[in-house]
C-alpha cells in the first residue's frame, strides 16, 4: 500500500474556497500559484513589482486562472481579509499589514514553512552567516551516497512544498535556511545546523538581535529528540548550547573538544570522551580553506547519527565544491583566477583571503548593507598586494584599508573603478606569475547585478574572455 500524508490531505481540503494570499512571486511562491488552482482556493498575488515587471508566463497563468492580483509599491493595502497567506522571504513578517491580517485571525506562513510542518520524514536544516550553502550541499552529497532518496530545498535547490506528496517516511529533505525564513518560525528541523553567526542583513532586520533571534529559530522549537549542531568557535552559536531542548553536537577549529568534530593539524577527527578518531586529511578533499574545512566538520556532526562514516569520507572526498564559493576558473599566464562572488559580507571575504598561501589579487567591493567594514582591512593589508574596487561599498573598503596601511606603514596600490568589466582589465594587467586573482566582494550584489551568482557569472565570462 503506498504512503499517505494525511497532514497534507487534511491542508488540501482545508485550502478549498478559502481566501489564499500569495506575497511576492519569487522562485518559492511560482509553483504554489498551480498548487493553489488545483486546490480550488480563492487567490489573490502580491507583488511590489508593476504588472509590466511581471514574466510574461506568470502574468498569462494569473490571468488563466482569473487570480485577483494587486502589484506596485502600496500592493499590500489590499491585504484584507485572508485565511492564509504565504509570505516569500524578502516580505519581512513585521510589516503592518501582515501584523494586522494576523490579529485578525489569519495565518501567516509560507512555503518552507508548510513543507516542515507537514514533511513525513527526517528534516536537516542548516542556517548560519557564511557557510551553509556548502555546507548543506555537502550534507545533501553524504545522505545520497548513504543511499537515502533525499530533497534539496530552501535557499538552494527547488521549491519542495508542492512535492509532498511524493516524499515518504523514509526520505530525507535537506534544507538552506535564511534568517528571513526562518523568522517568526514554530516549527524546527529534527536535525538543524548554525555554522556562524555574524552580522548581516542589517538594512533589513530592524537590529542584529533580530537577526540572531531569527537564526535560532532553527533549533528552538525542537523536542529533546532533536538534535543541534553549533559553531564551538562563534561566540553566538557556542552560547546557543544553554538554549538547545535537544542534544547539541560541536565542532571546532581552534580547540581540541572532549566531543564534537574538531579539525586537528590538517585533519578532521571525531572526538568521544576525550578519545580522538582521524576521520580524513584535509590534503584529500577539494575544498580549500579552514573555513571549508570547517563547513566539512559541521556536515559530519549533522548526519553521523545515521550515515557510516566511510560514506560520509567518499562523498567528501568526491565533493568539488559550490559554483560562486572559491570556485577555479582558468590559470592565465601564471596566475590563477578565483570566483567567490558568495562573499557578501567582510567575514566572508576575509575567509577567503585566509584560504590561499600565495599574493592575492582582491576584487572587492558591491551593494552596501551597512556593514562594518573595519575588521577587513587588517587581512586586506597583510595578504592583498593590489585591490582592485568598485560599487557602494568601494569608498568604506578604501578608507579603512587606508588608514590600517599608514598605520602599518606599508603601501598598498588601490584601484577605483567604475564598470564591472574594468576590475578584470586591471587585476589582467597587474597580476604577476604566481599570484591569485580572487574575486570576493564582501558586499551584496543588488547594485549592478540581480544575485551573487548573476555576479559571479559576469565574472566568469569576463576572466574566460581574457
Amino acid at each position: 500500500m503506498s504512503y499517505i500524508n494525511e497532514k497534507l490531505v487534511e491542508f488540501n481540503n482545508y485550502l478549498k474556497n478559502r481566501k489564499v494570499a500569495i506575497i511576492g512571486l519569487g522562485v518559492s511562491n511560482i509553483p504554489l500559484i498551480d498548487y493553489l488552482y488545483n486546490r480550488h482556493a480563492k487567490v489573490t498575488v502580491f507583488d511590489d513589482r508593476n504588472i509590466e515587471e511581471i514574466p510574461k508566463d506568470i502574468m498569462d497563468k494569473i490571468t488563466k486562472y482569473t487570480f485577483e492580483f494587486s502589484f506596485g509599491e502600496n500592493s499590500l493595502s489590499k491585504l484584507v481579509g485572508f485565511d492564509i497567506i504565504f509570505r516569500s522571504p524578502s516580505c519581512m513578517p513585521t510589516k503592518k499589514e501582515l501584523l494586522e491580517e494576523s490579529k485578525r485571525g489569519a495565518i501567516i506562513t509560507s512555503e518552507i514553512e508548510m513543507l516542515m510542518e507537514m514533511a513525513p520524514c527526517k528534516v536537516i536544516g542548516i542556517t548560519g552567516s557564511d557557510g551553509k550553502t556548502t555546507t548543506t550541499s555537502l550534507i545533501y552529497a553524504i545522505v545520497k551516497e548513504a543511499g537515502y532518496n533525499a530533497y534539496l530545498g530552501g535557499n538552494i535547490g527547488t521549491p519542495l512544498f508542492t512535492k509532498l506528496e511524493s516524499i515518504k517516511p523514509e526520505d530525507i529533505i535537506v534544507l538552506e535556511l535564511s534568517s528571513f525564513q526562518l523568522m517568526n518560525m514554530n516549527i524546527s528541523p529534527n536535525i538543524a545546523v548554525i555554522t556562524n553567526v555574524t552580522p548581516n542583513h542589517l538594512n533589513i532586520h530592524s537590529s542584529y538581535e533580530e537577526y540572531i533571534d531569527a537564526k535560532k529559530n532553527i533549533f528552538k522549537n525542537q523536542n529533546e529528540d532533536g538534535i543541534v549542531v553549533l559553531n564551538y568557535d562563534n561566540e553566538i552559536t557556542r552560547k546557543c548550547k544553554n538554549e538547545a531542548n535537544g542534544k547539541v553536537v560541536l565542532f571546532s577549529s581552534k580547540e581540541k573538544l572532549d566531543n564534537g568534530i574538531i579539525v586537528d593539524n590538517d585533519v578532521i577527527k571525531e572526538c568521544e570522551d576525550k578519545l580522538r578518531k582521524h576521520i580524513i586529511n584535509t590534503s584529500d578533499v577539494k575544498l580549500r580553506g579552514v573555513h571549508n574545512y570547517e563547513n566539512i566538520a559541521a556536515a559530519i556532526a549533522a548526519t553521523k547519527s545515521f550515515v557510516d562514516m566511510e560514506m560520509q569520507i567518499k562523498a567528501i572526498e568526491e565533493f568539488n565544491g559550490v559554483p560562486h564559493r572559491l570556485e577555479f576558473i582558468r590559470e592565465l599566464n601564471g596566475v590563477k583566477w578565483y570566483n567567490d562572488s558568495i562573499g557578501t559580507s567582510p567575514t566572508r571575504t576575509i575567509a577567503g583571503l585566509n584560504s590561499f598561501n600565495e599574493e592575492i589579487i582582491l576584487i572587492a567591493g558591491g551593494y552596501d548593507k551597512h556593514l562594518d567594514y573595519e575588521p577587513i582591512a587588517k587581512p586586506i593589508v597583510e595578504n592583498v598586494k593590489g585591490l582592485i574596487l568598485i560599487g557602494g561599498t568601494a569608498e568604506k573598503i578604501y578608507n579603512v584599508v587606508e588608514k590600517e596601511s599608514k598605520r602599518q606603514g606599508k603601501n598598498l596600490d588601490i584601484y577605483m573603478c567604475n564598470e564591472f568589466k574594468q576590475t578584470v582589465k586591471i587585476a589582467n594587467e597587474i597580476a604577476k606569475r604566481g599570484q591569485i586573482v580572487l574575486f570576493s566582494p564582501a558586499s551584496a550584489s543588488f547594485d549592478l547585478f540581480k544575485n551573487f551568482a548573476e555576479r559571479g557569472e559576469k565574472f566568469k565570462e569576463l576572466v574566460n574572455n581574457l
